[in-house]
């Protein structure tokens, strides 16, 4: 796939993994239109954009809220051409689910899962129309978590399998048009979203370099590649055993269940 002068939305591009596929976006041409929260994070993310050689347009806008989807996908359409939507936005909230307060469900479900396929929905018809000319580009964010559903994050993880699940069924619903679905499932991965929690490598949740992570994303979608996972290869050796024997895993992280509970107890994004 040529990701070369791509116009298109990328959510989550104040910090982390949005911004920095947004910069490297930018470096082969890109247009963005780059939606968050927080606007000042976002014009920070629009020079680093510029700087490299794309064009980028600031969007703040709460995804979860209501007429958000429309606003922000009449101000793609405005780029005149949306051949690319990556849905990178989404938040965490790690803790036992007795313990979780309706809000945080909500906010987990409404941003990492409703959003996304929302705003798909929005734009598809754009992204349909671009796809005869230059191919077009939906790459979801998911998390190594809807590989394998850690305990403490039941509602992160289901939502981020969820997420993969849609892009692959909806990859399979566009077969033929021209568009190209890819779903990336990153581990532990040094962003601001990881500053919150004590879990490290000694639960297998060692960050990866930013840097390295998106230039894994940025080389599976430039080979055509639909499934990018991005953990490192220990957790993606747990992850397979998952798949084979899960109860083979549950014994594995029960005697740690402890410890890892109260290491990232404090786990959340604001």
């Amino acid at each position: 796939m040529d990701l070369h002068d791509r116009a298109g939305v990328v959510t989550g591009a104040g910090s982390g993994i949005g911004r920095a596929l947004a910069v490297e976006l930018g470096r082969r041409g890109g247009e963005l239109l780059l939606v968050g929260r927080r606007e000042n994070l976002l014009r920070d993310t629009a020079e680093l954009v510029t700087a490299a050689g794309g064009k980028a347009h600031v969007l703040a806008a709460d995804l979860t809220a209501e007429g958000a989807i429309e606003e922000v996908a009449t101000a793609g359409e405005g780029l005149g051409r949306v051949d690319l939507l990556v849905n990178n936005a989404g938040n965490v909230r790690a803790g036992r689910l007795e313990e979780h307060e309706i809000r945080d469900v909500h906010a987990m479900i409404d941003l990492n899962l409703t959003a996304p396929i929302l705003l798909t929905r929005a734009l598809l018809p754009a992204l349909r129309a671009a796809a005869p000319i230059n191919g077009g580009l939906i790459l979801n964010i998911a998390s190594g978590m809807a590989l394998l559903g850690l305990p403490s994050y039941s509602v992160y993880a289901a939502t981020k399998a969820g997420l993969a699940r849609f892009g692959e069924s909806l990859r399979r619903e566009l077969h033929g048009t021209g568009l190209h679905v890819a779903t990336s499932y990153p581990g532990a991965t040094d962003t601001d979203m990881m500053t919150s929690t004590e879990a490290g490598e000694e639960y297998g949740m060692g960050l990866r370099p930013l840097e390295e992570v998106v230039g894994e994303i940025i080389a599976a979608l430039e080979s055509g590649t639909h499934e990018i996972n991005t953990s490192t290869a220990a957790r993606q050796e747990v992850q397979r055993r998952n798949a084979i024997d899960p109860l083979d895993v549950d014994a594995l992280l029960a005697p740690r269940l402890a410890g890892f509970e109260q290491a990232v107890r404090n786990h959340r994004t604001t």
